[in-house]
């Protein structure tokens, strides 16, 4: 009987230790807009943004997408042109601790 038991208990404890070991944790993040004009940009390295509080820094995320206002996204070749300080940007980021990072820039259509 004491061995039938102890066999129940040890099943018991082996299948909540499974148990614990497939449990997941599940990371929430949302994108967050801030808008304003670029005051600095190092393609890679800097990109500034003067808003309304002052200036932010923002950091580049495993892919950054840049695009017009009516969803076109913009070539490497529209980028290096048309990315530049005194343009006005909308910018989503996420925050990863204390560091903004960019995941989209939007910018007006061209006429």
């Amino acid at each position: 009987m004491k061995k039938t038991l102890l066999g129940v208990a040890c099943a018991v404890l082996a299948s909540a230790s499974l148990l614990a070991e497939d449990a997941t944790t599940t990371t929430t993040t949302s994108a967050t807009t801030s808008t304003g004009t670029i005051s600095e940009y190092t393609p890679g390295s800097a990109f500034v943004v003067k808003e309304e509080s002052g200036p932010v820094s923002y950091h580049y995320g495993d892919k950054v997408t840049y695009v017009t206002k009516k969803g076109r996204v913009l070539s490497d070749d529209d980028v290096r042109t048309r990315i530049r300080a005194g343009v006005p940007v909308s910018v989503s980021y996420t925050t990863k601790g204390s560091d903004r990072v960019i995941s989209r820039v939007e910018l007006e259509d061209e006429d």
